[in-house]
């Protein structure tokens, strides 16, 4: 099974599940100067293309404090993976932060550092932005999720 995470937002983190390899990093979705809005939009649906078919696309819904802009934006993204998924046949899932953070750290209300440090363990890497850690501790999430209703 092919998933893909995603931690939505200007800098997107992602974390792509195929066999049992694992890639991860940011893609960087801002809006340049002189650019529309709609542009990080346009970036999104590209590097969504570049991955390829996948099974399930499994993305972070957003924290119920942001600014408004911050909320449009998370809404727009929301609103371009869920199309994506439609228009391409792709099973799709929004998990809430506090279950990855109670998953990652067993605290629902974990801060910054503490998701990083976890990611880092639980996937020997270092130096993790903390978008991309979210993106590999919710691909995590969801592969166990996957794994646990595979067996019954």
């Amino acid at each position: 099974m092919k998933i893909l995470a995603i931690d939505p937002g200007t800098n997107c983190g992602f974390a792509l599940l195929d066999g049992s390899n694992i890639i991860s990093g940011i893609w960087d979705i801002s809006v340049k100067r002189d650019e529309s809005r709609g542009m990080r939009l346009i970036r999104l649906r590209n590097k969504l293309n570049e991955i390829g078919k996948i099974d399930l696309l499994v993305f972070e819904v957003s924290k119920s404090h942001m600014s408004s802009l911050a909320a449009e934006v998370a809404g727009e993204i929301r609103g371009l993976i869920t199309t994506y998924c439609l228009d391409n046949n792709i099973d799709y899932q929004g998990v809430h932060y506090s279950l990855i953070k109670k998953f990652a750290t067993g605290k629902g209300n974990a801060n910054k550092k503490m998701m990083v440090e976890a990611a880092e363990k639980k996937f020997s890497k270092t130096n993790l932005i903390h978008d991309e850690a979210d993106a590999l501790l919710l691909l995590d999430y969801v592969r166990g999720e996957y794994d646990a209703s595979k067996n019954n």
